[in-house]
């Protein structure tokens, strides 16, 4: 057996995952590093992929290629379409997985991926050499000159792996610390080793450290649980899913079950609060602001009489379940007393306590936009280590960085999305420019073009750029091409299907939309609140017989057809705004100034643009701390 690769990936997680394949279908020869084989794409916190903005980043996985959307179609026992009430550009697929179902089939997956072998081990240090002249060469990878560039890494075992490229995906283990009230547990998660002395190694390399925080809640035994005394939430059960490939869900589908704190648990949590690490002063990181414990929501929202719980199964054959909300760090007995005093809850036992964890991560704007550093060439990072939180939005860097790996041993240029293109463009842009203070959380309200990111569009905007560098496959691609053909059908058939109104008024009228005074084209009629195609087709004959053609994915693509036309002034209108910013994407100037010499440039403006060294004018405004001022100075000598 020869330790020698193209690209190693360092942590079977979300992020590794999407990297390791990726990488091995692109070609490179890849080996995948982790702990524990039979914890890979662990759920450390909750069962569940998707929400909001989230289930976008996802279904953009899918479009490109990669396999979190499908193993969660195949390990779902929930599924719900969340923001409903609000417009298509809001709608953010959620689901409950089986966790144990998870991790076996991703494992599935990646045991049968071509180019790809798995090794239980751990990395403790990374190794680099410098590069001593220009156009040095390693696997077909061109070299800066003069810069550290990584040359493998050593394990626990004393391995030695030989690449050219390594991509980091540690998530939470890199020195991992647990707090359970004052007792502090080393491990990357509970009941498993931290990784030791590979932060350190990277640290060496002249690459910012800082430590974060996150939580996880109390874990249940549901023979304990009083579900009458609970609201049961039921999932739904239509068409959508988080693949635009592949079969219906196949599991079970299961209830969730919703229930609240009261006075007397807050009296309780709050005796505690003088042994919560979180106010002792034990832990000195900073946590999510988008998912607070329960000690820290006491606290912040002290007015509050009650806070919300959401009880969520973690298989469809375990009795094991989550308590959504409900995070802590507190000592076990408060944890435990304080959920007894809830009626439902009152015989409660516990598998295991909520904890929280620190760990390290890596300054993300040392990283350029192919999530490559800026600092060793060939290293790249993606996932937690990179100050985010959750396990989409590792899972969305996982791929970008194992795409731009495989591309770099290829010697091809760098794989990167623009804001208007994609959340996880968005995502790695907001992470290289403006660097992270608290882990980084991707919300709809991140993304200025979110008309033109709908969770239903992620194929259009992505799949063919997928296909065109290899990742997508060619039965992706042309079912891509036949649902494409088919909107532009719809499209054109209400463009110019005439509709009389003597025929159509009396079911407008039923539907509770206004008459017409004459006739009009269909597609005036779609653009309606109250109306849709379906409804529409109950009216029109032709237009139903039209629509009972489609063959497959008929209902997802009747909704993409009708989204893109209700919503067509608006896409318009945000295209055009994107092309507008996308000049000053056009304008590159990394390498162009020596901002320290520019004095007509504000003091903070020169040192974070020396710090960020942005590629693009766009990504120069972006940067905090940069005015337009600031910019219109760099135009300015742009144009001298």
């Amino acid at each position: 057996m020869e330790f020698k690769y193209d690209v190693v990936v360092v942590g079977a997680g979300h992020a590794g995952c999407e990297a390791a394949s990726a990488a091995a279908k692109l070609g490179a020869k890849t080996c995948l590093i982790t702990m524990d084989m039979n914890k890979i794409a662990q759920m450390s916190c909750n069962p569940a992929i998707g929400g909001i903005a989230k289930g976008q980043i996802v279904r953009e996985i899918d479009a490109l290629g990669g396999h979190t959307g499908e193993v969660t179609d195949a390990t779902a026992i929930q599924f719900r379409m969340l923001n409903r009430s609000k417009g298509p550009a809001m709608w953010s697929p959620r689901a409950q997985c089986d966790r144990a179902k998870f991790i076996w089939t991703w494992r599935e997956i990646l045991e049968n991926t071509p180019n790809l072998s798995i090794w239980q081990d751990q990395v403790v240090e990374l190794l680099t050499d410098k590069t001593q002249t220009s156009n040095v060469t390693m696997a077909n990878v061109k070299r800066d000159d003069g810069k550290r560039h990584v040359s493998g890494l050593r394990t626990l075992q004393g391995v030695i792996f030989k690449a050219p490229c390594v991509i980091i995906t540690a998530g939470t283990f890199l020195n991992g610390l647990m707090h359970i009230g004052r007792t502090k547990i080393p491990g990357g998660r509970c009941a498993e080793l931290p990784s030791l002395h590979l932060s350190e190694s990277i640290a060496a390399q002249g690459i910012t450290v800082g430590r974060m925080k996150t939580g996880t809640p109390v874990r249940i035994d549901g023979r304990s649980v009083d579900f009458s005394l609970l609201q049961r939430q039921d999932g739904e059960n239509d068409f959508h899913k988080f693949s635009y490939m592949g079969e219906p869900r196949q599991l079970p589908q299961l209830p969730c079950w919703i229930t609240y704190t009261n006075e007397a648990v807050h009296e309780r949590l709050r005796a505690a609060l003088p042994d919560s690490p979180l106010y002792n002063g034990q832990i000195q990181s900073i946590g999510p602001r988008y998912c607070p414990s329960i000690e820290t929501k006491l606290v912040t929202f002290s007015e509050r009489t009650e806070h919300q719980l959401f009880l969520e199964p973690e298989g469809a054959s375990t009795r094991e379940l989550y308590l959504n909300g409900f995070s802590s760090s507190l000592p076990i007995d408060a944890q435990i007393e304080a959920l007894k005093l809830i009626p439902a809850f009152r015989n409660l036992q516990i598998y295991r306590p909520g904890y929280a964890i620190e760990y390290d991560y890596f300054d993300p704007t040392q990283l350029r936009h192919s999530l490559e550093s800026k600092i060793v060439d060939g290293l790249f990072m993606a996932g937690q280590v990179n100050g985010t939180t959750g396990y989409e939005e590792a899972a969305g860097q996982g791929l970008v960085a194992g795409i731009n790996a495989a591309r770099k041993i290829a010697g091809q240029e760098p794989f990167v999305m623009r804001r208007d293109e994609s959340y996880i463009g968005v995502l790695i842009d907001d992470l290289v420019t403006k660097g992270v203070d608290e882990p980084y959380r991707m919300f709809t309200s991140r993304a200025e073009y979110r008309i033109l990111l709908r969770q239903d569009d992620a194929d259009a905007r992505l799949t063919e750029r997928s296909y065109e560098m290899g990742l997508a496959t060619r039965e992706r691609y042309n079912h891509w091409l036949r649902k494409k053909q088919t909107i532009n059908e719809i499209e054109e058939f209400c463009n110019t299907f005439s509709v009389k109104a003597a025929l159509i008024n009396p079911g407008l009228k039923a539907l509770g939309s206004e008459e017409l005074q004459r006739g009009c084209k269909l597609i005036d009629l779609v653009m309606r609140p109250q109306l849709n195609l379906s409804n529409l087709a109950t009216l029109i004959p032709t237009l139903s017989d039209k629509l009972n053609k489609i063959e497959n994915r008929r209902e997802e693509i009747i909704e993409a057809a009708e989204v893109r036309m209700k919503y067509s002034g608006y896409i318009r209108r945000e295209k055009e705004i994107a092309e507008k910013i996308q000049r000053l994407e056009n304008i590159r100037i990394k390498g162009r100034f020596n901002y320290e010499d520019i004095k007509s440039l504000s003091t903070e403006a020169r040192q974070k643009l020396t710090k960020i060294d942005p590629e693009t004018m766009a990504q120069a405004s972006r940067i905090p701390g940069v005015s337009p001022s600031d910019i219109n100075v760099l135009l300015v000598m742009m144009n001298r």
